[in-house]
């Protein structure tokens, strides 16, 4: 019913940006909280940040609140992460994930979310 595909991922050296891209299919995008999340090799698929079907509310991980910020723009199809002042420990593949529910009280859960994107790399050099 809904397809994501991330983009914008590449190298980047710490303190650098980069600006993510999710672009969603289908007609109802605007009902779906849509998240990011992250996975480094080795490691879990952890969350990183939330934004609602409105864009009114957003919530973002202890790891890089401050430094990231999520947006949409609904009309595009398209939800953003804006990543600031990056560091090495931001180096992951990122994945875009949308979750039918209004509201959720296990946002940083992976099951919470109903699709994926199939990811972008990002890696951060020191």
């Amino acid at each position: 019913q809904v397809q994501l595909v991330e983009s914008g991922g590449g190298l980047v050296q710490a303190g650098g940006s980069l600006r993510l891209s999710c672009a969603a299919s289908g007609r109802t995008f605007s009902n779906y909280a849509m998240g990011w999340f992250r996975q480094a090799p080795g490691k879990e698929r952890e969350f990183v940040s939330r934004i609602s079907a409105s864009g009114g509310r957003t919530y973002y991980a202890d790891s890089v609140k401050g430094r990231f910020t999520i947006s949409r723009d609904n009309a595009k199809n398209t939800v953003y992460l804006q990543m600031n002042s990056l560091k090495p420990e931001d180096t992951a593949v990122y994945y875009c994930a949308a979750d039918h529910r209004p509201r959720s009280y296990y946002y940083t859960r992976l099951d919470e979310y109903d699709y994926w994107g199939q990811g972008t790399q990002v890696t951060v050099t020191s």
